[in-house]
């Protein structure tokens, strides 16, 4: 079975012709959470933070609140898929990421990519596999 999640927690942000996207905030199934893209996007305002730094912790939040929205947590996320627009802001990023996950033991996996971002502005976005929380 596989169960599509979404919260308020975490924004789902409407393209730019003000459509929705069409995909799921993540989907959990045997036991796994997979998320979709997490942005910069705070989820009460809806405006993207000014600085790199900011983005990115604001990109790990809304991808902890979906997973938390699935039945997971923090610590269990076992993978992180993460694009940055600009290879300048790598080194800041390390210090973001690191400084966020420091009381998870092991670190996630993690896989960086410079890219082309679809959303103006947006500096970072990150998607996840977490698990899903013993009952």
């Amino acid at each position: 079975m596989i169960e599509g999640i979404s919260t308020g927690n975490a924004p789902v942000s409407r393209f730019a012709d003000g459509t929705e996207p069409p995909l799921s905030g993540a989907v959990r199934s045997l036991g796994l959470i997979i998320t979709s893209g997490q942005g910069p996007l705070h989820p009460a305002t809806h405006e993207i933070p000014a600085g790199f730094a900011a983005q990115a912790r604001q990109a790990l939040e809304n991808l902890v609140a979906v997973v938390v929205a699935a039945g997971g947590r923090k610590d269990l996320i076992i993978k992180c898929t993460c694009y940055l627009a600009d290879r300048s802001d790598f080194a800041e990023f390390n210090g973001v990421y690191r400084d966020f996950f420091a009381d998870c033991s092991p670190l996630p996996a993690r896989t960086t990519v410079i890219a082309e971002l679809v959303r103006d502005g947006v500096r970072v976005e990150i998607d996840g596999v977490a698990a899903v929380a013993a009952a």
